[in-house]
């Protein structure tokens, strides 16, 4: 990639560093902000959304109130180098992880939103820059950030998780296979459990006038997941009512409680199974 050198007066080339809280400033409400040293001031940053590549997840180590604190830096590649740093433990972090796991090719731009939550929470989500599609994960709780943060680094070609300021570098632009959609991967993964038929997904796909499930928001994939889990159960419970409750209950609501979706679903099959067979 070659950048045009523009001549003449400009700031100097060091990083824009993003700090990631929600709060308010001379009447302004911000969920992340600038900080001047020399002046001892936050500086609100109005735009909830920054565009660019993603080039670095680094470790960094900072000391607060006489103890280290570990923060996580966001290295974004764009019109600057931006760098988004926040708490290791935080909802923004782990919500952007979550995301940012499901991807494959980084050198596709993307979209990282900055949102406000309850009692000054700052969630992050993720979009790919040229298709505006929101990359979505569901959450589980045994989730090992450790290990999707080595992932994600792996991928960007990290070596290390160096403390010291980046270089201004591009991002890396290596070759890497195609991101599979997270609802593409989401609709697959629960086709081959409930070994449904694939041919069944595209007709339905017909019926709603689009031809990727990208394309859909998710009630409309939920309420696809949910068709195919009932057609399994169809011959699988005499009470077509106890099969959707049960649905309900053991896999909709687990899941909103934090459950994996797939271990959630093969819990309610099993369950079925049971019944039918204590039925005979």
């Amino acid at each position: 990639m070659v950048t045009e050198i523009k001549l003449g007066l400009c700031n100097p080339p060091e990083p824009v560093y993003l700090f990631v809280n929600q709060g308010e400033v001379d009447g302004e409400s911000y969920v992340w902000y600038k900080f001047n040293i020399n002046q001892d001031k936050k500086m609100p940053v109005t735009q909830r959304a920054l565009t660019g590549y993603l080039s670095e997840l680094r470790l960094t180590t900072k000391e607060f109130k006489g103890k280290d604190n570990l923060k996580l830096d966001i290295v974004i590649s764009a019109d600057e180098l931006y760098i988004i740093r926040t708490g290791i433990e935080t909802n923004f972090v782990k919500s952007f992880l979550l995301a940012a796991s499901l991807v494959q090719d980084f050198s596709r731009p993307l979209i990282i939103v900055a949102n406000a939550g309850d009692e000054n929470t700052v969630f992050c989500n993720l979009y790919d820059a040229a298709t505006k599609t929101k990359i979505y994960r569901e959450w589980s709780r045994d989730l090992d950030w450790a290990t999707i943060i080595r992932d994600i680094q792996s991928l960007l070609g990290a070596t290390s998780n160096s403390i010291t300021e980046p270089p201004l570098t591009p991002p890396k632009l290596s070759v890497v296979p195609q991101s599979i959609h997270p609802q593409d991967l989401r609709v697959k993964n629960i086709c081959t459990l409930l070994d449904y038929p694939l041919d069944l997904v595209r007709e339905w796909l017909q019926f709603q006038d689009v031809d990727r499930l990208s394309l859909l928001d998710i009630s409309q994939i939920n309420e696809l997941i949910k068709t195919m889990c009932l057609a399994w159960a169809s011959n699988k419970c005499e009470y077509p009512n106890h099969a959707e409750s049960s649905y309900q209950n053991l896999v909709v609501d687990a899941v909103a409680n934090g459950a994996d979706e797939l271990a959630a679903i093969r819990v309610w099959m099993q369950q079925l199974q049971a019944v039918k067979t204590g039925a005979v």
